[in-house]
């Protein structure tokens, strides 16, 4: 837990489309399998709708399904290794230390989390992989060779929320079920949520969204092409977030001017909020 005086914001990041343009099958796993993306998803979105099921759920079995019958590694190693490949948005490399940076000048410790529908294999190959305070994502459980045979956790619209929970209280496991359901009084908690900035781009953002909106923390749709900045901008109109920005991280940009934004009023709050507990406690 941080110092007293030295709070943590935490910065929690969708993945595809929001740090990565696309999808990150995109980026070598669907051109293993012999496939073009849109070949990929539409089978797999297809097997959802015939069944009624959970589209995280079968584009897991698909990429289970086509390694296997491609002969394309399923080890977490393999998975790792597409994660390799997987390109991101202007300045999305160099954010993390130019944020902490910041965060660090202000008096604020700036932890980085992700809350993904991808797979966790291949985002911990990736080039930012080591920014992450931790990374909540879909994965795989593996058999006593290593290889993939099942969906160990699928992370879909919906149960990405219990994840701002976890960071609420300070918890990593995915597994454990009794630590989030203790109470812990709203002052105890390592990150409250007026000091949560979450960052998103599409549909299954929308309850992370406004869940960190209602409760006081700062929401951030983004869009990297011209034509889904109507989308990104409707959720403000409906209320599911605070702002809305082009996909750009470099310094300076716009992006970079509203999180820094966002980082002074934290510290102005937390500090004023400490002079009125301070006064509030004089004998």
């Amino acid at each position: 837990m941080a110092k007293r005086n030295i709070p943590t914001v935490a910065m929690i990041y969708d993945f595809d489309g929001t740090l990565a343009p696309g999808n990150m099958q995109e980026f070598g796993f669907i051109q293993a399998v012999q496939k073009n993306k849109n070949e990929f998803w539409e089978k797999s979105n297809q097997m959802a709708e015939e069944n009624d099921a959970d589209s995280i759920l079968c584009y897991m079995y698909s990429m289970i399904k086509d390694a296997t019958y491609y002969g394309v590694g399923r080890s977490k190693e393999s998975f790792e290794g597409f994660g390799k490949n997987v390109k991101f948005f202007a300045g999305v490399e160099q954010w993390f230390h130019l944020i902490n940076q910041y965060g660090k000048a202000k008096g604020l410790e700036v932890k980085h989390y992700i809350i993904s529908s991808g797979l966790k294999e291949m985002i911990e190959g990736t080039s930012i992989a080591k920014e992450f305070e931790y990374i909540y994502a879909s994965s795989f459980l593996y058999d006593n060779n290593g290889v993939a045979v099942w969906p160990g956790v699928a992370v879909n619209y919906t149960t990405k929320t219990q994840f701002l929970f976890k960071i609420n209280k300070g918890i990593k496991e995915i597994s454990d079920n009794n630590k989030i359901n203790d109470f812990v009084p709203e002052g105890q908690r390592p990150v409250p949520f007026e000091r949560m900035i979450y960052f998103g781009d599409g549909q299954t953002d929308i309850p992370c969204m406004k869940m960190v909106k209602v409760h006081g923390g700062h929401s951030v749709a983004l869009y990297d092409k011209p034509q889904k900045k109507n989308t990104a901008l409707k959720l403000i109109k409906d209320d599911r977030v605070n702002f809305v920005c082009h996909s750009d991280y470099t310094e300076g940009k716009e992006l970079y001017k509203v999180v820094t934004t966002i980082l002074d009023k934290i510290k102005a709050d937390f500090d004023f909020n400490l002079l009125l507990e301070k006064h509030q406690n004089k004998q």
